[in-house]
């Protein structure tokens, strides 16, 4: 008997590789895969929650004490620094009023009626900005009383923003220490008013007439004369550019 072509067939005990079959075992292997994930979710959540109650007395004490933390915040913010600034605010223009006339004593210490004075409300509302703003008064107040040593001191304290209030700390500064006698600490802080004033010219110019000056009396000629050139070149419009001619004049000739 003729025996059977076996070519093309697969051999004894090789497993059929059909798309039935191919399908099946993709299957089955997703199934594996579904399952694997399955195991790894609820082990995952099997651990935060052990986590948790394991610590369960730590989060929630963080928890309430951001909430503690953010209710106090709001609570300072209402009820306890809105109303001292209104009311540093309102001893603030009490003040001022006083300043205004020249009445320097009565501006810093309050006068016999109970009104306050800057001193009072730097004691009383240093936080606001009131408070704040009072120490610069103060120093104003001291220097014009010849006071120099107390005028640079609320000058060192009042912390100084925006576009002008630094160049007025530094120019107080150097007029203290300029009072003082303490030249180099002067124009070192003449010259940070200048810097700070930006294009103010009328504060840059203030102060570059200053340092100019001290400049000269200190001997330091060509400092000087780069001081007032500068004053003429940069801030032309400057009340004080007008001054700075004769310096020229006087310090080229020399």
């Amino acid at each position: 008997m003729a025996k059977k072509n076996n070519i093309g067939r697969r051999p004894s005990g090789t497993p059929a590789t059909g798309r039935r079959n191919a399908t099946k075992t993709n299957t089955a292997g997703s199934e594996i895969d579904g399952d694997d994930e399955l195991v790894n979710v609820v082990e995952v959540r099997d651990q935060g929650l052990d986590f948790f109650e394991r610590n369960r007395n730590l989060i929630v004490g963080t928890v309430l004490a951001i909430v503690a933390v953010v209710v106090g915040i709001v609570i300072y913010q209402t009820f306890i620094k809105a109303p001292a600034e209104k009311n540093a605010a309102a001893y603030l223009q009490q003040a001022q009023s006083a300043f205004e006339r020249d009445s320097f004593s009565i501006a810093l210490e309050g006068d016999a009626l109970g009104n306050y004075g800057f001193l009072d409300i730097i004691d009383d509302f240093g936080s606001t900005k009131a408070g704040n703003l009072s120490q610069y008064y103060a120093a104003v107040s001291y220097l014009n009383l010849g006071k120099f040593e107390a005028a640079k001191e609320w000058a060192t304290r009042f912390d100084a923003d925006g576009a002008l209030l630094p160049a007025m700390k530094a120019g107080i500064i150097g007029d203290a220490e300029s009072e003082l006698g303490n030249n180099a600490a002067a124009i070192s802080n003449y010259n940070d008013a200048v810097d700070a004033a930006g294009e103010n010219y009328v504060t840059a110019g203030y102060y570059l007439n200053k340092l100019g000056q001290l400049y000269q009396k200190e001997g330091q000629n060509d400092e000087a004369l780069a001081a007032f050139r500068r004053l003429k070149q940069d801030y032309g419009r400057s009340p004080m550019a007008g001054e700075a001619d004769k310096y020229i004049v006087m310090l080229e000739g020399e």
